[in-house]
């Protein structure tokens, strides 16, 4: 038996690579109260029951204590009915600590209270010993600097002290060891991806040292057709693509219910709605060629010109808003070198959509996907396309709103957010199993 828990778990990225590795999950925990309804639907689909075989708790990580967590393993119908046997170790803790704070993708913040939640998570560590830790974070974690950092032991760090340092040496002072932490691509593992991670393996004084998991797709990455070309929607476009493995397995299933078999799905699959476009909105996306990002449609529009025949609801926008008649909006376009202000109201002053390439894997899934275009339909994409790029089973399902916008992006987490906030799984199995390797 190998023992797991998991915090920040999220939707439940981590937990399901550690149910595919052969981990069971005691104990998990997450702050969200929207993940918390998909991630307790996903382990009863799984055969993980609250309060026999494991204990979710939705709690903010500075009120939970390793003696709570510890009450709530004890109290586990499976150790209190001739199941199981209590273990007295812990094998194996996992967490993505918050990362906003850290994050590059946006504007970093060391302020942020985020960016101390890693200080809880060693905290907690420290109270539950167990004998391998992992730490997943963003690639800004590991150059993120601290001012006035003072530690779990009352260790006060020098001003200017990065995360990584700050880390390994509070792990340090409780009993651990770690390897040197590394960037792992998401897409050398499996997973459709372009996702790059900080990683931290840590493990207790006296076991075994683990190592980072070779890649096993490294050159010979899955492709975004390959990944989700069975979820078009044209037929027309769709049956010229033939069904690949990825996509076999993700409807067959990769995770384990406690039966010990996955949870097939060959139709009807959840999370499939699309987002509704206007006409404008359609037309423009349709102007990017596969692989394209705005700023270089942009510089295509002012240099080769760009052909807007057909292109209906752009064409009226364009002459209502630059007083022309849809003949000389046509020709404004399809010569080259309009103004930047004309430019401007054909494609708007966004420059962050892009096209993706069907060929590669995908960009980086984020909580936002208005920006992403199917390389196939001018559209953006489902909540099960992101989740397929992210290595979800197609039998698992986001629970709750699909998304939301202005500020209750702050406080929310619907569905799309969901799948970008989580560790793709088969990266998380990849790390995992080589911690199971050492038990």
């Amino acid at each position: 038996m190998a023992y797991a828990i998991d915090l920040f778990c999220g939707a439940g990225g981590c937990s399901e690579g550690l149910i595919q590795a052969g981990f069971d999950i005691l104990f998990s925990s997450d702050i969200s109260p929207m993940v918390e309804v998909t991630y307790k639907h996903r382990h009863e689909q799984l055969g993980l029951i609250q309060g026999e075989n494991t204990w979710f708790e939705r709690s903010d990580i500075r009120d939970l204590t390793g003696e709570q967590i510890w009450n709530h393993i004890k109290e586990l119908k499976w150790f209190n009915d001739g199941s199981r046997e209590l273990p007295s170790d812990i094998d194996l803790i996992i967490g993505g600590p918050s990362c906003q704070g850290f994050s590059r993708a946006g504007r970093r913040d060391k302020s942020d209270p985020r960016n101390m939640l890693f200080g809880e998570y060693v905290r907690v560590i420290s109270q539950i010993k167990p004998r391998y830790i992992v730490l997943e974070n963003v690639e800004g974690f590991m150059d993120m600097q601290f001012n006035g950092y003072v530690g779990i032991n009352g260790t006060k760090y020098p001003d200017g002290s990065v995360t990584p340092f700050l880390l390994r040496s509070e792990l340090n002072e409780i009993g651990y060891h770690t390897l040197e932490p590394k960037i792992l691509n998401a897409a050398d593992f499996g997973v459709p991806q372009r996702r790059r991670r900080a990683i931290f393996i840590g493990y207790r004084d006296g076991e075994k040292i683990p190592n980072y998991p070779t890649p096993t797709h490294e050159g010979k990455h899955i492709s975004l057709e390959e990944a989700i070309g069975d979820l078009i929607r044209d037929p027309s476009i769709k049956s010229t693509i033939s069904e690949s493995k990825y996509q076999k397995d993700s409807k067959k299933g990769r995770t384990p219910t406690k039966s010990g078999k996955p949870i097939s799905v060959s139709k009807d699959l959840t999370c499939t709605e699309l987002s509704t476009v206007t006409d404008v909105v359609s037309e423009r996306f349709s102007l990017f060629n596969q692989g394209e990002s705005g700023t270089n449609l942009r510089k295509r529009v002012k240099e080769q010109g760009i052909n807007l025949t057909g292109k209906k609801a752009l064409i009226q926008l364009c002459s209502e808003k630059l007083g022309l008649d849809s003949k000389d909006v046509i020709k404004l376009f399809k010569n080259g070198n309009p103004s930047d202000d004309q430019i401007d109201v054909l494609l708007t002053k966004k420059n962050i959509r892009q096209r993706w390439d069907p060929s590669q894997p995908s960009a980086t899934i984020v909580s936002i996907a208005d920006d992403y275009i199917s390389p196939w339909e001018p559209r953006t994409f489902s909540v099960r396309e992101m989740a397929r790029c992210q290595s979800f089973d197609d039998s698992f399902e986001f629970l709750g709103k699909r998304t939301t916008g202005g500020l209750l992006r702050r406080t929310e987490v619907p569905q799309y957010t969901q799948v970008g906030n989580a560790v793709p799984p088969l990266l998380a199995k990849a790390i995992v199993s080589e911690i199971m390797k050492c038990l």
